[in-house]
């Protein structure tokens, strides 16, 4: 059987990033840059107030009291458009450009007004509340590179720097594929030997909030050649995710279908718990992930081979979900042959510290383990047993939003 790491770098290495396309600013967060943007203008655009109260000369104001003449007003949106002479000041407001002459603003509240003079009571400074040209930025700098997926925030800074588009790449578009008889979906009837499908939901869900977008399939029943038709129509999304009947069981046609579809199997077994039926296939364009059908199971290999596969194809490197260290809460046995993903409880210590603590019933059915848990304790094949305080690795879900 194939080590995580072996087969996470079989699928990285079968995609690359989808071709570029032009979207909105304004309907661009969440989406990944192709292209890094240029500023197309320089903000602030000239030496601008940062508070309310007069533009004076520091040389004009060599002791406090001194009282200069107000010779016009500066205001956002307006300009007092001449040099600042000797002795002069100009009444100017937040945002507004700040008179040639003029270097420092001396707020409104060290001052006293009586008609046009103007009585400074605080010594000013040399750029003393003035934000300066560039201080945010200047014409042509690129502060995202591309790879980058961008936030609420990176969106504002885009559209500050006057970017009405921005090139991204494509969403990959997934299809996914639930099979077996023995599934129904949320809110149909569910017969007495069926369950309802979760699956195929959470694995949308999780598309969708990893930069894709999910096409759901209706369930297929164990019949090979409806299953065929399914593979086929999904064939021509950029990656076909399939859901059970993966294995090589009498009712585990998938394998088959895909088969008789012309794919090539790369691998369809994993050392790995909860998860070890997964399979990738290829044909031509034409990628196939096929996650097991168990529920817990496909969240977990989802989270290992489908989200880096969907950053491929956004132009991004693909890496593993990174592990953080924590502390063990309680003794642990030796693991067998297969890495193990352990369901968890993940506590932040006052200081900082993490401590974790594996759930007592680890049956990959129970999708309520998995919902409560903050964490997966990450047990290498062939790990020793654990004594608790020693330190381990885990994926801290709460660093992944969505999931």
């Amino acid at each position: 059987m194939l080590t995580v790491r072996d087969a996470h770098a079989r699928v990285i290495a079968a995609f690359s990033a989808l071709p570029a396309e032009l979207v909105s600013v304004a309907d661009a967060a969440g989406r990944v840059l192709a292209t890094p943007p240029a500023a197309r203008l320089t903000q602030p655009p000239a030496d601008l107030s940062a508070m309310d109260g007069y533009a004076v000369r520091t040389g004009d104001v060599p002791a406090v009291p001194t009282t200069l003449r107000l010779v016009g007003r500066s205001q956002a949106g307006g300009s007092y458009d001449h040099a600042l002479k000797p002795g002069e000041t100009v009444r100017i407001f937040t945002g507004a450009p700040v008179p040639t002459g003029a270097d420092s603003i001396v707020i409104q509240e060290d001052t006293r007004a009586e008609g046009d003079a103007i009585t400074v009571l605080d010594a000013p400074t040399p750029g003393r509340h003035i934000r300066r040209a560039g201080l945010d930025f200047s014409v042509g700098d690129r502060p995202f590179p591309a790879g980058h997926r961008l936030t609420a925030r990176d969106v504002a800074l885009a559209a500050g720097m006057n970017l009405p588009w921005l090139s991204v790449y494509r969403k990959p578009r997934v299809a996914i594929l639930s099979t077996g008889d023995e599934l129904v979906m949320p809110g149909e009837p569910v017969g007495r030997n069926q369950i309802v499908s979760s699956s195929g939901v959470a694995v949308a869900a999780l598309v969708r909030q990893w930069g894709g977008e999910p096409t759901l399939f209706e369930i297929a029943p164990d019949e090979a050649a409806l299953i065929e038709g399914q593979i086929a129509a999904g064939a021509q999304h950029d990656l076909l995710v399939t859901l059970g009947g993966a294995s090589v069981g009498e009712h585990d046609l998938v394998q088959n279908a895909l088969k008789a579809q012309g794919f090539a199997m790369d691998f369809w077994r994993i050392a790995m718990r909860p998860g070890k039926p997964l399979m990738f296939a290829a044909r031509d364009r034409a990628r196939v992930l096929g996650l097991p059908g168990n529920p817990v199971s496909t969240m977990v290999c989802s989270l290992l081979f489908l989200k880096p596969a969907l950053e491929r194809m956004l132009g991004q490197p693909g890496m593993l979900v990174p592990t953080r260290p924590a502390r063990l809460a309680v003794d642990v046995k030796p693991n067998d042959t297969r890495e193990d993903y352990v369901r968890s409880r993940l506590v932040h210590g006052s200081d900082g510290a993490l401590t974790v603590e594996p759930h007592k019933v680890q049956d990959s059915s129970m999708l309520s383990v998995l919902a409560a848990s903050q964490a997966f304790l990450v047990r290498p094949a062939h790990d020793p047993a654990r004594k608790a305080g020693d330190i381990v690795q885990v994926i801290d879900l709460e660093r992944l939003p969505g999931y």
